[in-house]
């Protein structure tokens, strides 16, 4: 059992690069195949695989600056460290890093919910209140095991991604084989796909990539960080689209559009039945069950590191409404409450919109600090960080365009969440940016 006191429970060199590489692609896998496919396909159409590869190109031009700044200064902060060094520890790099830490925790609410759809799935039962309780059961139970300690998760992760990769990227070969290769994702409504929704599906696509971050947030622990950090995030982007890409295709060639967009919130499952048979389809389930459990359980653990982190670093006010313990235990604890709200009141693509928003946001605000403030010290490209910068605002504003027309209302809850989180934490640090020199904390 490890006895965390601030921030000593952060073992230098306890994390290799396969675990490292293990930890990202298991946030990614379980959310990216299970939750999003449908979601993707619902945008962009026909064109869905080709949406999950350009979010992972999106995604290797925005990790560029994180990898560039872990190797400057590796850091257990990760993404807290990267937005003050560019901003200072001011409201703007505290809010940045409060969304991305709510980012974090509305995946873990999607993939919670994914979780739910998956094993409800044998039993034909849709929707109904199991649902919202199954996902919180499932996101109690990740509490339970972090609770238990940090050795258990380290090999836990690497089993299980192992298997996730493993077993996905078989499903995908096999739906290929039996369909004889053959793509069947056309549709008979195909006007409906136009360039906004392909580009806004992209958004999506980026979720499914977003766990690369997870490596970030472990900057001090993984062994050689100064070269293993980026080649982690390198390897897992590049597993990841391979697993995605066998599996778009795999799903494409047993149903069409209409299908999939039918079966969005369960797409693999309803596509192993033509493919693989009844055997297949319930491999699936039980395949989609462990990976989203898995990923909610690799999800709880790193977003309560992330904001005990901040709460380290003074960026977010602590308050341990009377609870004992360490600051993590507390930050497990809020982390888990946020999560069950969401996955009771919110469907899965509301979730997933609210996560996109919350992400690229966040995402925007670090490629813009690093780019403004600490391009020439880290000797990165400025061409490459405003590619980024250019692609996530092109993705949201498609996206944004999108919701307005189907959604409206999640857009709005995006910006007054997003507002607030900006307005509590200026209220809170009581100035916007706060420059430092380098000679002061870094």
């Amino acid at each position: 059992m490890n006895h965390d006191h601030g921030s000593n429970s952060y073992k230098k060199n306890s994390i290799t690069l396969g675990g490292a590489v293990a930890m990202g692609t298991g946030v990614m896998i379980g959310a990216g195949i299970f939750a999003l496919t449908g979601q993707i396909a619902e945008l962009a159409g026909p064109l869905f695989p080709i949406a999950f590869f350009i979010g992972a190109i999106v995604t290797g031009f925005s990790s560029y600056s994180y990898i560039k700044m872990s190797n400057s200064w590796p850091s257990a902060g990760g993404i807290g460290m990267i937005l003050q060094k560019c901003y200072g520890p001011g409201a703007v790099a505290a809010g940045a890093a409060l969304l991305m830490a709510l980012s974090m925790v509305i995946a873990e609410s999607l993939v919670a919910r994914t979780f739910a759809t998956y094993l409800l799935r044998p039993f034909n039962i849709g929707g109904g209140p199991l649902v919202p309780i199954l996902s919180v059961g499932v996101i109690l139970f990740a509490y339970l095991v972090n609770i238990a300690g940090n050795r258990s998760i380290g090999l836990f992760s690497i089993v299980m991604a192992a298997i996730k990769i493993g077993g996905i990227a078989l499903f995908g070969i096999a739906a290929l084989w039996s369909s004889g290769f053959g793509f069947a994702a056309s549709s008979q409504s195909a006007g409906n796909f136009g360039a906004t929704g392909f580009v806004a599906s992209v958004a999506l696509a980026v979720l499914a990539f977003k766990g690369f971050t997870t490596v970030t947030n472990s900057g001090a622990e993984i062994t050689d960080p100064n070269r293993n950090v980026g080649r982690a995030i390198m390897i897992s982007i590049v597993l990841c689209v391979v697993v995605y890409l066998l599996v778009a295709f795999g799903v494409g060639s047993s149903l069409t559009i209409d299908q999939i967009i039918a079966a969005k919130d369960y797409s693999l499952a309803e596509a192993a039945k033509p493919a693989l048979g009844q055997v297949g389809f319930l491999l699936t389930v039980l395949l989609a069950v462990v990976a989203t459990a898995s990923a909610v359980l690799a999800s709880v653990f790193a977003v309560s590191r992330m904001l005990a982190m901040l709460t380290d670093m003074k960026m977010i006010p602590h308050s341990h409404f009377g609870m004992s313990g360490t600051i993590q235990r507390h930050t497990l604890v809020y982390t888990v409450v946020i999560a069950s709200f969401l996955a009771v009141f919110l469907d899965l693509s509301r979730i997933a919109s609210l996560g996109a928003f919350f992400y690229l946001t966040m995402d925007m605000a670090v490629q813009w600090g690093v780019w403004r403030f600490r391009r020439t010290e880290i000797g990165a490209s400025g061409v490459v960080l405003l590619a980024a910068l250019g692609f996530d605002a092109s993705v949201l504003v498609a996206f944004t365009a999108l919701k307005l027309q189907s959604d409206p209302s999640i857009v709005v809850y995006a910006v007054i969440a997003i507002i607030s989180v900006f307005l509590f934490e200026r209220a809170y640090l009581s100035r916007w940016l706060a420059p430092q020199n380098d000679s002061a904390r870094s």
